[in-house]
């Protein structure tokens, strides 16, 4: 999501002129968690970073539960501003920071799924019967986790992962839906895989 955050009256005077690479380099070693406390007490600098971190991955989350990419834009904006007023019940003994930003997110989702004047289309995650919520609600995460770390894939390796891993199809398959050989999609294939595996190291753990 490029666009800017419309924040609500009163926080849009926060925004301070701070470029990516420079916030990337400021923001290297603070955790999500750190950033949200920081949040909590009205650092915009801040905000921006975990923006810049979740942003794609937020809007990924509304478009699977809404099925309609401007409903989408709309809840993930909608989101952040619930990130940035509910920022001060975070509590870093009770988790990372990254869990209790997704639980936010998905809430703030699904009240605006509530709001639609007409059914919205959800995508499922999977899970039939009644899981315990617990167990659900970690499968929810981990599922996000992983969304997250394939919009982090370099554009030509994200839909060799796609087409294999969500649409079933073999190698051949997405060598001919391509239109680039095979031998290609096993090296994307690869080091797509690799990529992953560096991106989720303890965050599945």
């Amino acid at each position: 999501m490029g666009a800017t955050i419309a924040l609500p009256t009163g926080l849009a005077q926060l925004r301070k002129p701070t470029t990516v690479r420079v916030r990337e380099r400021v923001y290297e070693h603070v955790t999500d968690g750190q950033l949200i406390a920081r949040i909590a007490n009205g650092d915009r600098p801040a905000f921006e970073e975990l923006h810049r971190r979740y942003a794609r991955a937020v809007l990924g989350l509304a478009l699977r539960r809404m099925g309609d990419r401007g409903r989408a834009e709309d809840a993930a904006q909608e989101a952040f501003v619930a990130i940035w007023r509910s920022a001060r019940t975070y509590d870093s003994g009770r988790g990372r920071g990254g869990p209790w930003l997704y639980a936010v997110a998905r809430n703030a989702i699904t009240d605006g799924l509530r709001r639609l004047p007409e059914p919205a289309a959800e995508v499922p995650e999977g899970l039939g019967g009644d899981p315990d919520p617990a167990d659900l609600a970690e499968s929810s995460w981990t599922a996000w986790q992983v969304h997250r770390a394939l919009e982090g894939l370099p554009e030509h390796e994200r839909p060799v992962i796609e087409l294999a891993y969500w649409r079933g199809l073999s190698q051949s398959e997405i060598s001919a839906r391509l239109d680039i050989p095979l031998g290609t999609v096993k090296t994307r294939t690869r080091s797509a895989l690799a990529r992953l595996a560096d991106m989720l190291e303890g965050e599945l753990a």
